[in-house]
C-alpha cells in the first residue's frame, strides 16, 4: 500500500523506525478526524 511505502521512505527501513512512523501517521490521522475519505473542498 502507498501509505506503507511512504512510511518506509520517510522513516527508514528498520522495524523500530517503521513502527515509529506508523505511530506518527496514526496520530496525524486522529488529528484529521480519523476519516478515511475527506470531503471535497469547493
Amino acid at each position: 500500500m502507498k501509505i506503507s511505502q511512504d512510511i518506509r521512505s520517510e522513516h527508514g527501513r528498520t522495524r523500530a523506525e517503521t513502527e515509529e512512523g506508523t505511530a506518527q501517521k496514526s496520530k496525524e490521522s486522529a488529528t484529521a478526524g480519523d476519516r478515511v475519505y475527506l470531503p471535497i473542498a469547493d
